[in-house]
């Protein structure tokens, strides 16, 4: 007997097709793919008689669906790039001879339920009333379409409209004032006039008491304020031009100190670092450097011989150096 590969189970089967599609595992997958198979069909159905028209999404209207009785991918949506119709290429696509050949040819296969079958393929009349449909739904989202764009183009003319009376009252010339404001005017403009000299606004008192050079005159009429003394800076700021206080240079320059320590600093306390991790018993950690040395620094085992005894080349040393000296007693302690 053949081996069967039952494509709902993915599976092969040794005993046979006929027996394998009446097994309960096979009818219950097979159930399980129908049922969500026929979840996207009805979607796509229901546009049958109200089809949807969008504009075009890249993102949304690009995607695809799996025929599981053609096994191949098709394009859900219909798009000429500018417009949508929703579900339109899964419907033409469930119109196609081939695909109503390949639902015929799983039910068989499968041993699907004979029901089921006239919901998976769309027939003529379905067609044809699908595709009036599609044509009321592009008349009625063109009519939309006009509207909203002679909305828009309402509100830039009334846009453009205000901006124009704005610019023409900006434009016109100042108007001509009315007698009681050209008196008034006129009245104002004779105070700086009259003014010849500091020596009108100078107060009663004695001769010989002079006004302070920054001190403001004092005027007699009462549309003038005194405000108060005005000193100007000698120093600009940011707002006249002068430069900011960070790239100004520095007042100190003549003596200027360095930051941080030295590197003769730096090397020593490296130095002093770096014995510190050493135990501080060791050989040597208390020898003064600095302490001056005579020619009896050698110890008493002598130098480095070549021949003889070891002890022999204390001799050798001082004979060398000159030092013909007594030897040393040793001194035990008591």
């Amino acid at each position: 007997m053949a081996v069967y590969e039952c494509a709902v189970c993915r599976r092969a089967v040794f005993c046979g097709r006929r027996k394998h599609v009446y097994e309960k595992g096979h009818r219950q997958r097979l159930a399980a793919v129908l049922r969500a198979f026929s979840d996207k069909v009805a979607a796509a159905r229901k546009m049958i008689k109200c089809a949807t028209v969008v504009k075009y999404d890249p993102q949304e209207h690009e995607q695809k669906f799996w025929c599981y009785c053609c096994e191949e991918e098709v394009i859900k949506h219909t798009s000429d790039g500018n417009l949508t119709v929703l579900f339109g290429g899964m419907l033409e696509h469930m119109y196609r001879p081939e695909h109503i050949k390949a639902v015929n040819k799983y039910w068989w296969t499968h041993c699907g339920e004979v029901k089921l079958k006239v919901h998976f393929v769309l027939t003529h009349d379905e067609y044809e009333r699908f595709k009036s449909s599609v044509t009321k739904a592009l008349e009625s989202f063109e009519e939309t379409e006009n509207i909203l764009v002679k909305q828009i183009a309402t509100q830039i003319r009334e846009a453009e409209q205000s901006r124009m009376e704005m610019l023409k009252t900006l434009l016109e010339p100042e108007t001509q004032l009315t007698g009681a404001e050209d008196e008034v005017w006129s009245e104002s403009e004779q105070v700086p006039c009259s003014i010849t000299s500091l020596a009108d606004f100078e107060n009663p008192g004695p001769s010989n008491q002079q006004p302070l050079p920054n001190e403001a005159p004092v005027m007699a009429d009462a549309s003038l304020t005194f405000i108060g003394q005005q000193v100007m800076s000698d120093k600009g700021n940011v707002h006249t031009g002068a430069l900011p206080p960070w790239m100004l240079p520095d007042e100190d320059t003549e003596n200027p100190q360095d930051i941080g320590p030295s590197i003769e600093g730096f090397l020593k306390h490296k130095e002093k670092m770096t014995l510190k991790k050493l135990p501080p018993n060791r050989v040597g950690a208390n020898f003064d450097h600095n302490a001056p040395t005579d020619e009896g620094w050698l110890p008493s085992f002598g130098r480095v011989w070549n021949s003889g005894r070891r002890w022999q080349s204390r001799h050798q040393y001082r004979k060398e150096a000159g030092n013909n000296g007594a030897k040393r007693k040793r001194t035990r302690p008591s």
